[in-house]
């Protein structure tokens, strides 16, 4: 891996005598956030003295704030000016920057003289795969374009993964469940930021009514109705876990399912951060944009759930509130028979 250049020019020796005080930025979302955990883990533990500052949006603090790696989360909050003149107080050595936008660009600007170093959105290479469907994306993944900022302080892959940290508190109890799924269920996440990464309720009830395995249903208050509408279909052995628990309290759920059937969303990459099983669910978006289920080193059984053969696929590397060709065949032709297989093969085996 090359090492990455600077976007200004690094002093010689910066803060000599002392170890280097970095601040590590990513605002959102979930599974980007959890994606930044091995450039944290690396960095405060392959740089000697190392202090971590992590600043986030003030609705992901809780992400972050029970990461044995960040000395200090920083918080975007309403005040500008008064954020500002906390980070400038601070008297940072260098500038992570694993956003890069207009915002992150306005705040390195702001710390005048604080060395910085950006990650390769890959916009181009992006825009040319989802209007003209020309892949020129590397074969490489987020978490290893995000390393390649720190790469010049000698930071290299580790290979343990990714981390995903909450408090004992958030951990869910015997009885915050059904007596059946006690001892062993499957997860499924419904939902995703945007509908056109999600596949449709019948696909979901169609799935779910030959998995022969106790099945929690997982995401926001958001997704509520349509796990009551999946759940119908048997609600002895499907429990719609929807809008119930906390983000912190579906990651135990995650930690403690057999396996995890799931869109490209958060969830995905928390599972991932807990070597679970998984099968990733692909609509309008592709792995091919480098955010697939992240292992490091470990051989994980996973697979991967997509419609190939697409011409209209990827639509956008993000998503859409509905199809913009209106028939979904990204989602409505999903095998849900090879889905169900994989289930059948791993559900009963140890993790």
């Amino acid at each position: 891996m090359q090492n990455a250049k600077p976007d200004t020019a690094m002093p010689v020796s910066p803060n000599p005598g002392k170890g280097l005080k970095f601040l590590i930025i990513r605002f959102s979302s979930i599974g980007d956030i959890v994606l930044t955990s091995p450039v944290i883990r690396c960095l405060k533990q392959q740089v000697p003295e190392a202090v971590v500052h992590f600043l986030t949006k003030e609705s992901f603090r809780s992400l972050v704030e029970c990461n044995p790696y960040i000395d200090k989360v920083q918080v975007l909050g309403n005040s500008r000016e008064l954020m500002m003149h906390q980070l400038q107080n601070e008297e940072y050595d260098y500038i992570i920057d694993l956003h890069h936008n207009l915002r992150t660009l306005r705040i390195k600007r702001a710390l005048k003289g604080v060395p910085s170093f950006s990650f390769d959105k890959l916009n181009i290479e992006k825009w040319l795969l989802t209007v003209w469907k020309i892949n020129r994306l590397p074969s490489i993944h987020i978490v290893d374009r995000y390393l390649k900022t720190v790469s010049s302080f000698g930071v290299v892959n580790d290979g343990k993964g990714l981390d995903y940290f909450y408090p004992s508190s958030a951990e869910t109890k015997p009885e915050d469940l059904p007596a059946s799924h006690r001892f062993g269920f499957v997860g499924i996440v419904i939902g995703a930021a945007l509908n056109t990464k999600k596949m449709p309720v019948h696909k979901w009830k169609q799935l779910c009514a030959e998995i022969h395995f106790p099945i929690i249903l997982l995401g926001g208050n958001e997704d509520r109705i349509q796990g009551e509408e999946i759940a119908s279909a048997d609600t002895i052995k499907i429990y719609n876990a929807c809008g119930k628990f906390s983000l912190h309290e579906s990651a135990d759920l995650v930690k403690k399912a057999n396996l995890i059937i799931t869109h490209d969303t958060g969830l995905m990459h928390i599972a991932a951060a807990f070597k679970k099983r998984i099968i990733s669910v692909w609509g309008n978006t592709v792995p091919a944009f480098g955010m697939g289920p992240y292992y490091g080193n470990a051989e994980i059984a996973h697979m991967t759930s997509e419609v190939e053969g697409l011409r209209c696929r990827p639509c956008s590397k993000i998503g859409y509130s509905q199809c913009p060709k209106k028939h979904f065949r990204c989602m409505e032709e999903q095998d849900t028979n090879a889905i169900l297989q994989a289930v059948e093969k791993w559900v009963k085996q140890p993790s």
